[in-house]
């Protein structure tokens, strides 16, 4: 006999808390929850983050975007403006959201940044910033968000890593190091909080067609991953670099969407995911064929 279907709207009567939600994958997630029931708590800190970076930050007008989405997607939202370094700001939020949505389901901690510099040229920013933003600012979220769950009597944890958290990066060791070091997070937080009935597990986006991916320096570092050397000029790199990515990736293409990686955050929030937990999801167009443990 056939297992029925799940449920239209599987996460109705949940709440979902989603870390970097002004943009990119946070903001795809977000809504893709909410169209499955949720209600939406996000948090971004919605500002500069560090000089390091070759992007423009997102802006409490990318999160207010986000809430409206979500809000026409059927969910309840609040937006709130923190920067997860501050673990005492993510409390003072999770403190708001569990005062005004009675507790936490779903905790899809997501924020992270990328910046390039060999490391015989690095600075210390060049390092610290992205390991506190990553791996620290995401330890923040989980050990604020986790007793919350526990009060639940359980719910899911999932985690934001990367390709190149599977693998070496040429200038972006700083980067690779942060979202391996989160595989260990998530299989240690499985270990641990299994017991409560919480889920931890990790997706792992190859490059996505965000502000984090659309810039100079990865298109110069794509370039010099793939034994060329970038021209300087933002037109002509990005044009190479697509060429050459979309030479590489087993789908053929340069990158995959954010609403491409949004459906794996839906199905691990629910119960059909509810005996899978300590793995990862990968969204990366066939580039997981190159990683080979």
């Amino acid at each position: 006999m056939p297992s029925a279907a799940p449920p239209a709207r599987p996460l109705t009567g949940r709440v979902a808390v989603v870390t970097g939600a002004a943009r990119g994958i946070g903001r795809a997630a977000a809504v893709a929850l909410a169209e499955a029931g949720a209600d939406v708590a996000g948090l971004d800190v919605a500002g500069p983050v560090s000089p390091i970076l070759d992007f423009s930050p997102a802006t409490p007008e990318d999160l207010a975007e986000t809430g409206r989405l979500v809000t026409a997607a059927g969910g309840r939202w609040s937006g709130h403006v923190a920067d997860q370094r501050n673990i005492g700001a993510v409390r003072a939020v999770a403190e708001a959201v569990e005062r005004d949505r009675g507790g936490v389901d779903v905790v899809f901690a997501n924020a992270g940044i990328q910046a390039f510099k060999p490391l015989l040229e690095m600075a210390d920013a060049d390092w610290h910033d992205q390991v506190d933003v990553n791996l620290t600012g995401t330890a923040n979220v989980l050990r604020v968000f986790a007793p919350l769950l526990v009060r639940r009597g359980g719910g899911r944890i999932i985690v934001t890593s990367s390709s190149q958290g599977q693998h070496g990066t040429r200038n972006g060791s700083a980067y690779s190091a942060s979202k391996w070091g989160l595989l260990g997070l998530v299989k240690s937080a499985a270990l641990e909080l299994g017991g409560y009935g919480i889920t931890v597990n990790a997706v792992i986006p190859g490059l996505v067609d965000t502000a984090l991916t659309r810039h100079q320096d990865r298109y110069a570092q794509a370039i010099v991953e793939g034994g060329r050397t970038p021209s300087g000029e933002p037109g002509t790199d990005e044009r190479t670099a697509v060429e050459m990515l979309r030479a590489k990736t087993p789908l053929g293409v340069p990158w995959v969407q954010p609403a491409d990686v949004a459906p794996l955050v839906v199905f691990l929030a629910s119960d059909q995911a509810r005996m899978v937990s300590g793995t990862s999801f990968a969204a990366t167009a066939g580039d997981s064929a190159h990683v080979t443990a």
